[in-house]
């Protein structure tokens, strides 16, 4: 590693550590991970005594590459996003996901005072990230930590998050063609539900996974 990436990696490895921090205070239990094979080995550790894994269509944990090791440890895996799904199958594993052992998602972005930021289009991520699995296990790597406040968060969401995700999954909207967010009425708009989690909730054991690699969108 040369001298200019060291530093970088010093530099996000302190970020790393003050988000890690914040999330504890606010209730969360965060781990900080050097690598995104220590964030894969935390996931197949804590996945042991599951029998259903939910994943909530995050580029993150795709790039993980968990879910083969996990189906051939006899997990049922519930992803809504298998190719040949018709619309009514894709919304039974999404509401399946809402209760099931371990639901594995990413985020849009981590403040450092410890906040989780997410827009979603339908709500099914954030819903299951709310309330209901045993278990959700949220990894957000460096490019998703934000030192601003929610308002700074929503920015980084809608400027560099959404109009990929939206090219991405082929919606028509303004900003899948132009790359920039327009704030539009499209009907195929997918900022539709903004989500800020403060502090943990009550009643979920949120596990969050600050990985210093760059992950997802």
């Amino acid at each position: 590693m040369g001298m200019t990436k060291e530093l970088v990696h010093w530099t996000y490895e302190q970020k790393c550590a003050r988000a890690v921090e914040s999330l504890g205070v606010n209730g969360f239990t965060a781990l900080y991970c050097d690598t995104s094979r220590d964030a894969y080995d935390y996931i197949i550790r804590e996945a042991a005594e599951a029998e259903t894994v939910g994943f909530g269509g995050s580029m993150s944990v795709a790039d993980l590459q968990v879910a083969d090791r996990l189906r051939e440890l006899g997990k049922e895996l519930l992803l809504h996003s298998v190719p040949g799904l018709s619309p009514e199958e894709k919304l039974v594993v999404m509401r399946r996901q809402l209760t099931c052992d371990l639901f594995l998602t990413g985020t849009n972005a981590v403040t450092l005072s410890g906040w989780l930021v997410n827009i979603d289009g339908v709500g099914n991520r954030v819903g299951s990230m709310l309330f209901g699995p045993k278990k959700v296990i949220v990894v957000a790597g460096r490019n998703k930590l934000v030192d601003g406040d929610a308002h700074e968060a929503i920015r980084r969401i809608k400027g560099w998050a959404t109009p990929p995700n939206a090219k991405r999954l082929g919606y028509n909207t303004p900003c899948s063609r132009t790359g920039f967010c327009s704030d539009c009425n499209s009907p195929e708009r997918i900022c539709r539900v903004t989500t800020i989690i403060d502090r943990r909730p009550r009643l979920t054991d949120i596990r969050v996974l600050v990985v210093n690699e760059e992950m997802g969108l």
